[in-house]
């Protein structure tokens, strides 16, 4: 008879959930789960560090609307993955981190690598526990990713022994897939936002992430499409409505609220990315609808507040709302937007060498097509890049999210490239962030993934060093090196070019993604740039 050890269980059990690749990097006390994926069906793509694996496994995870995977050894290749499950959860994503760990029967007696795994995480996960025997991994594993999935998005992590991976059993049952159950509206929240809206003059939409996860393009389009309702995206929101569409602004968002009289805030917290809900205008009604308790009401009082499928609400607004029109109020707000891109599109056309920021944006909009995955990987390169792109689909742009997180492009490349090969692949990154994981070039090129990655090289960390230098008159700590990142890839076994003047940005691009392997374009840019704009600003709000 041939027994299952704990790595075929969960392999198993992954694949049952649809999971086709998992990312990590070996020890010994992970070993049966990476010699188990191939017989299932699973792609075992292993990196140069944790942490990359910890994001690719998030990246995988959202562009997939599933579970993501990353499985690191104990002790160092735990802690290395961290960050990653930190970022994850703060942008809402279910990954799964499956950590190795000392054997049971040994612990506390000093054995390798062993330390207090799961009480490190319980502060920013959904849940972290010990699988103890071998024969509850595929129980143990399914009610993780019932967790992570449904209500508000999120990271779990396991730990398995080394003993416990090593047991055996005859069979096991596997569980089905995990599959998210849509939460129904209430009927009396729905019925005051009815109200609201319909005694609005000059509402806005904003569209989080949530509008993603829950699939709920469709039903925005509609809405505005109808009502002439102003939407703002924000987030993995960004192409739930598409940024070419004539109800869609991006630049003007702190000015509307400031004059709306009615928010409704899907899948968004009130964070520092809407001023926590403050220094809006003073007689604003607040709706909110979301997946997370923790995040209705907090910052400020809304007038309704309600845990809801957004693509169910969307869809009864968009029905109950039919003759409803604020189309005076969208021509106020298309003004706005329109002053606004008018003084950008100078910037965007600064002929500057070095480049400015905003001209090295519009140049990659000019080069992308509505299904080129966008990464975006930094600090000042990112925001101003942001500002010049056009998404026009869900789940093609990728950014850290609230945390923040620098370091996270070429792993989300990883695993955007790998689950779409026919797909280009753009990470937007600072030189500051392309040293964190640009050292998974190798890993793009042994699994032959040819993403592309576009480096604004202002020699600095520009984002702290401007603002700082402005209130304090010196930035300590904040100079890099002018490095030729394009070298350095090509040394990986990719393709780079180095870019000095503006109008060589989209022919690089070209032969980059041409080239059919993994690569680097180099663009050297104006370390004034933003400044020249008056465009930069605190990173602290």
């Amino acid at each position: 008879m041939q027994y299952l050890h704990g790595g075929d269980l969960i392999a198993r059990q992954l694949a049952a959930q649809g999971v086709t690749a998992i990312y990590g990097l070996c020890g010994g006390h992970i070993a049966p789960i990476f010699n188990s994926c191939e017989a299932n069906g699973i792609a075992l793509i292993d990196v140069r560090h944790e942490q990359a694996a910890g994001h690719a496994a998030d990246a995988h995870a959202r562009l997939t609307r599933n579970i993501g995977v990353a499985v690191v050894t104990a002790g160092p290749g735990v802690t290395d993955a961290v960050t990653a499950v930190a970022n994850a959860y703060h942008a809402r994503s279910p990954m799964i981190l499956i950590g190795g760990a000392a054997p049971l029967h040994t612990r506390g007696q000093g054995a390798l690598q062993e330390m207090p795994q799961t009480e490190m995480f319980q502060t920013f996960t959904k849940a972290s526990f010990t699988i103890d025997n071998t024969a509850d991994i595929p129980a143990k594993f399914h009610e993780a990713f019932q967790l992570a999935l449904n209500g508000r998005p999120g990271p779990v992590f396991i730990e398995v022994p080394i003993d416990i991976l090593y047991g055996t059993l005859p069979e096991a049952d596997i569980f089905p897939k995990v599959e998210v159950t849509p939460v129904e509206p209430e009927l009396n929240a729905m019925q005051q936002i009815f109200e609201l809206v319909r005694a609005a003059q000059r509402p806005v939409l904003i569209a989080g992430s949530q509008v993603y996860w829950d699939d709920a393009s469709a039903a925005l389009r509609e809405l505005t499409d109808q009502t002439g309702m102003p939407v703002y995206t924000n987030g993995g929101g960004r192409g739930t409505l598409p940024m070419t569409h004539p109800h869609c602004f991006k630049l003007t968002r702190g000015k509307a609220l400031k004059e709306a009289d009615l928010a409704l805030v899907i899948g968004t917290p009130l964070d520092f990315r809407l001023r926590y809900g403050q220094g809006w205008h003073d007689g604003i009604k607040l709706i909110q609808i979301e997946n997370d308790p923790a995040e209705l009401n907090h910052n400020r009082e809304a007038d309704v507040a309600m845990i809801a499928d957004s693509r169910l609400v969307l869809e009864a607004l968009a029905e109950g709302l039919q003759g409803v029109c604020y189309d005076e109020w969208l021509a106020d707000v298309t003004r706005m937007e329109q002053a606004k891109t008018a003084k950008q599109a100078e910037w965007e056309a600064l002929d500057d060498a070095p480049v400015n920021h905003f001209r090295f944006g519009a140049e990659i909009n000019q080069f992308i097509d509505e299904d080129t995955i966008l990464i975006g990987d930094g600090g000042d390169i990112v925001s101003a890049s942001a500002k010049a792109i056009a998404v026009t689909k869900p789940g093609r742009w990728l950014d850290p999210g609230a945390l923040g997180c620098l370091g996270v492009g070429v792993p989300f490349a990883l695993a955007a490239q790998f689950l779409n090969p026919d797909k280009k692949v753009l990470v937007i990154s600072g030189d500051g962030s392309f040293g964190f994981n640009g050292f998974e070039f190798e890993t793009a090129v042994r699994f032959n993934l040819p993403l592309v990655a576009i480096v604004g090289l202002d020699g600095a960390w520009g984002q702290i060093k401007n603002p700082t230098k402005t209130m304090l008159g010196q930035a300590a700590g904040t100079t890099l090196a002018h490095t030729r990142y394009d070298k350095v890839v090509e040394a990986l076994g990719g393709y780079g070019e180095l870019v000095e003047t503006p109008d060589e940005i989209g022919p690089a691009l070209a032969r980059a993604f041409a080239s059919g392997k993994p690569a680097c374009v180099n663009v050297v840019l104006d370390p004034a740039g933003l400044a020249k704009t008056n465009a930069s600003t605190p990173y602290i709000v």
